[in-house]
């Protein structure tokens, strides 16, 4: 695994979901699926799978959360064609927020929203071979509006990253003030991600729904991105947090997946019994649990 996955919460579809994200991009699969027993949500299922190269967890954790669009994913297309292509099977059974056909930014583009509340920008543009085809983007509103790129300069410091190109709104986009970004790129372990602020009264911001997993080798790292990034100590629980955006995150040790997958049901029984009682991850005290 690599050291960053984008984690979607569902409701009882996650297995249903990853699936059809397979079906619709090219190059995509399931890389794994398992159950959790014993959680506040009874039996889960949890699945892994890939989009390209963008690696991404899902859970089938009950009606807690929803998605909304403040965290899209921005699929790079190399022709109208495709864009069409993906707009077709995404649409189905679910809405567009912004309609496809030409936009000042791109000759060919639409942001929809699924079957399952996920949205999806796709764009056609004049990708570098380099470029990754699918881009996690996060939309700071409401009190958040005007702090993507703070948000970004943290995570970059934290992460291994880098700040790229920003743009701002300038005059005239109110109530979106000159300074704010209305784009800009960023990575984080190599990983490309996008930011913009809207000030605009859309009436969602980030929420559990969608959080970013880190993957750990250490305690000496689970211990330096929890402290960098945990702002609200009431949502710190087995492993999750989340920061002074709102943006959750998960910080969980590498070691996890391993002891899961090694030991018999009693073993995975200690194990999450050990996890469902931590807010940070205690990778000691995990290895004590699988051990009995």
């Amino acid at each position: 695994m690599s050291n960053i996955a984008t984690h979607l919460w569902f409701d009882r579809q996650a297995p249903e979901a990853a699936r059809f994200y397979c079906s619709v991009f090219p190059d995509s699969g399931i890389t794994s699926e398992s159950k959790i027993s014993g959680t506040p949500s009874g039996d889960v299922d949890l699945v892994s799978f890939k989009l390209w190269d963008s690696e991404f967890q899902a859970i089938s954790g009950g009606p807690l959360f929803s998605f909304n669009p403040s965290v899209s994913f921005l699929v790079a297309c190399d022709s109208a064609a495709e864009v069409d292509r993906y707009w077709k099977l995404l649409r189905e059974g679910g809405s567009e927020l912004m309609p496809i056909g030409p936009y000042p930014f791109s000759g060919r583009y639409t942001w929809v929203v699924d079957r399952y509340g996920l949205s999806w920008q796709l764009m056609h543009t004049d990708r570098h071979a380099s470029r990754q085809r699918l881009t996690p983007t996060l939309m700071f509103t409401g009190d958040q509006a005007g702090r993507a790129q703070g948000a970004a300069r943290l995570y970059a410091s934290l992460m291994e990253g880098r700040l790229g190109e920003i743009s701002r709104y300038g005059p005239g986009a109110e109530p979106n003030l000159p300074e704010m970004a209305n784009h800009l790129d960023f990575s984080l372990f190599g990983r490309g991600f996008a930011a913009m602020d809207s000030a605009l009264p859309h009436g969602f911001g980030f929420n559990e729904a969608i959080s970013i997993i880190v993957s750990c080798e250490t305690q000496e790292e689970i211990d330096r991105y929890w402290s960098g990034l945990s702002a609200v100590p009431e949502a710190e629980r087995c492993g999750w947090l989340k920061d002074r955006y709102g943006l959750s995150w998960q910080i969980v040790p590498k070691t996890l997946g391993r002891l899961m997958t090694e030991n018999d049901e009693a073993g995975r029984r200690r194990i999450t019994e050990a996890f469902l009682a931590m807010k940070k991850f205690d990778l000691a005290a995990l290895e004590r649990a699988a051990r009995g």
